[in-house]
């Protein structure tokens, strides 16, 4: 094709289109995606047509709402790249306490409105990522330690088959696929629209420690004692290791420096919140921000970038994080180690994530007691490569604790299907892909399928 088409809702565009580059773009900026053709859906008509479309052109179909989590898909060869995100909204139906989410509507799209009525989605750490993506990959949210994952708040889906078809998915209709789609992840169809519950929850107690980063290991190690002594699952934490670059966008106070720190979120009582935190407080933080924070601000919290940048991440699942994990860990990526990365943090899972539900849910549980992710800029092919090179010593440093499983949201390279579902989920879900999709239409991230190129 070397010309734009249109079909009623449906645009078609080709390599030569004005619009081309930016409909291409994946938010990570280091990922150079370069499909057959590019369809700007505004409807599910439009994602029913473009799957027609590609099943006449002998292509295959990849769905991208933000287009965050595309570094694991590889080459889009011979692939129609079907975009959401002009499919934004969502409805709250405040008695029921469900929301009703358009396929490319980011979290904040969910959050605010919901706020409004006092309510909250299983939201993540940054309000740009899209609500549905994240949430067909597990969704490990900020609240999730007390409320699980935010696959098993999906109750219902609207999805584009491989044969066109638009169906419903619920626990009266298609039962099945609404067990798959409940962390199963994007490789069944074209999700079009999610009913998600939400909870009761209109602010948390919620803000970071700054300890100065030749502090590392003190933080560390007082952060992870804190997690092993049982706290309550309303309180989840981050031990994170931060080297902040002298970009304009970063607040002045923290632009240029490195820092440990520890970011905070609980679901309850501040009072409660500060006696727990009485031994990090001890050790003298430099900035101290906690403070009870509406829904709508959590997503600031982490500091995720507002805007596509080039950069590379990966992450893995810890079983345990005893204290010679933190030395190895300081060691790897802390003061003197030479690390190029941006970012590396360890977030404590447990609680609500690891309770199985493998009837309700592909994603039965988070099957680790912590998550590992670390993230460098990729500015040039040199800053890849350094960045891609200090995340594998990370990776390695801390292997001797590392899960047998892993969930898709920390997975930014393929991984071995059976470890992000289990053996007997993914044996599940490749039957219902063979049933549903027998050619192999949809790609995704993380494929069911272990042959997808």
């Amino acid at each position: 094709m070397t010309s734009s088409e249109s079909d009623a809702e449906m645009r078609v565009l080709a390599w030569d289109s004005p619009e081309w580059d930016d409909a291409r773009r994946a938010w990570n900026l280091a990922v150079d995606q370069r499909p057959e053709a590019i369809v700007i859906a505004d409807s599910a008509r439009a994602v029913a047509q473009a799957v027609n479309h590609a099943r006449d052109k002998g292509l295959r179909v990849a769905v991208q709402g933000t287009g965050h989590g595309a570094s694991p898909m590889g080459p889009l060869d011979g692939t129609l790249l079907l975009r959401t995100d002009r499919m934004r909204g969502a409805e709250i139906d405040a008695d029921a306490r469900v929301a009703r989410i358009q396929a490319g509507t980011p979290w904040l799209e969910v959050v605010e409105p919901a706020a409004r009525h006092g309510l909250a989605p299983l939201v993540g750490s940054a309000a740009d990522v899209g609500a549905v993506g994240y949430t067909l990959s597990g969704g490990l949210s900020l609240i999730g330690r007390r409320f699980g994952l935010a696959a098993h708040a999906i109750g219902a889906a609207e999805v584009v088959t491989a044969d066109g078809a638009l169906v419903r998915a619920d626990e009266e209709s298609n039962p099945e696929l609404l067990w798959a789609l409940r962390g199963g992840g994007g490789n069944l169809g074209a999700v079009t629209v999610l009913e998600v519950s939400l909870v009761p929850l209109s602010e948390v107690y919620a803000g970071i420690l700054w300890y100065p980063f030749d502090r590392a290991s003190d933080v560390l190690h007082a952060w992870a004692e804190l997690t092993r002594e049982g706290p309550p699952d309303e309180l989840t934490t981050i031990g994170r290791l931060l080297q902040l670059p002298p970009l304009e966008e970063i607040p002045e106070p923290v632009r240029g420096k490195s820092f440990a720190i520890v970011e905070v979120i609980h679901c309850g009582d501040p009072a409660e919140t500060n006696t727990l935190l009485e031994p990090l407080r001890a050790l003298g933080p430099v900035m101290d921000t906690l403070r009870p924070t509406p829904m709508p601000e959590l997503g600031k919290l982490h500091m995720d970038p507002e805007h596509p940048v080039p950069g590379v991440g990966d992450g893995l699942l810890l079983e345990s994080l005893p204290p010679e994990s933190v030395d190895a860990l300081v060691a790897a990526a802390g003061p003197g180690s030479g690390s190029p990365l941006l970012s590396v943090e360890v977030r404590q899972l447990g609680g609500a994530l690891a309770r199985p539900r493998p009837d309700h849910a592909a994603l039965a549980s988070a099957a680790g007691e912590y998550g590992l992710y670390g993230v460098g800029i990729a500015a040039t092919p040199e800053m890849a490569g350094a960045c891609a090179a200090h995340l594998e010593a990370v990776s390695e440093a801390l292997s001797p604790w590392k899960a047998p499983r892993m969930v898709a949201n920390f997975a930014e390279t393929r991984r071995d299907p059976a470890s992000l579902w289990g053996e007997e989920a993914h044996a599940r879900l490749c039957m219902l892909k063979r049933r549903l999709d027998p050619d192999d239409m949809f790609r995704s991230n993380h494929p069911v399928l272990p042959a997808e190129a």
